[in-house]
């Protein structure tokens, strides 16, 4: 089924590799607003859902998007029009390294769930391998954008595998950007932490706080840390 329906908002995803995932929904309610962002960016947007669940959280003016693949591009682009927010939303077609060449703004917020597989293997489809591995966005890159277009008091917020955290705090502290949150994110109360959920700012906070987040009990037993996140979306919650 190529569309997915939230309680604001539907979006098509037949066009794009990357199908709409709980990393996505994840950050895009987790990521904090707390600093009211005036401007956001959305750095490799997909179907465009992360930038979609901030407009609905946010009062932001001016919420942009960046889309590499024609595709994808297309298909975020109508998933925009089609949204209650469609004036405070556009998707840029181009590269990151295209984008910060000639930077027009700074951002308040910059959001990214990057593609990030490392290993070696490849999928059989191109599209898929574009937006699943991570030569096709590396850490470094998504940190010197975030040092170039993050305005003074802006937020950093990612999510990553857990195996590479602290290879990217220790990329982002070259970059003097600091972690203020980070939730450790877990399917179950006995597996493995998988994901990373990471917020950044220019700010050095000494003692920032680092919590876990487990999803579900059992198979579709939500927990009722991952209800009160994912409520405002998921039509079942």
């Amino acid at each position: 089924m190529s569309t997915f329906q939230f309680k604001q908002f539907s979006l098509e995803q037949d066009r794009c590799a990357m199908k709409i995932g709980t990393d996505g929904v994840l950050l895009g309610a987790w990521t904090s607003i707390e600093n009211n962002p005036f401007s956001i960016l959305d750095i490799g947007t997909g179907t465009g859902v992360i930038a979609l669940m901030l407009a609905q959280r946010s009062q932001a003016e001016q919420i942009d998007a960046l889309e590499i693949d024609e595709e994808a591009y297309e298909q975020s682009v109508d998933n925009f029009e089609n949204s209650p927010w469609r004036d405070r939303l556009f998707c840029f077609h181009a590269g990151l390294d295209e984008f910060i060449e000639e930077p027009e703004d700074e951002y308040d917020l910059i959001v990214s769930n990057p593609p990030f597989y490392s290993e070696d293997y490849k999928t059989e489809t191109d599209q898929r391998d574009k937006a699943r591995f991570q030569d096709a966005m590396p850490f470094e890159d998504l940190i010197e954008a975030a040092d170039l277009l993050l305005s003074e008091n802006g937020i950093l917020s990612i999510i990553i595998p857990f195996k590479e955290e602290d290879h990217f705090l220790a990329l982002a502290k070259e970059s003097e950007l600091y972690p203020m949150k980070i939730t450790r994110v877990k399917g179950t109360p006995t597996t493995e932490v998988k994901r990373s959920l990471m917020a950044f700012t220019r700010n050095e906070i000494s003692d920032f706080p680092i919590d876990e987040l487990i999803i579900e009990t059992a198979r579709h037993i939500y927990t009722p840390e991952y209800i009160e996140l994912t409520k405002e979306f998921y039509l079942k919650m």
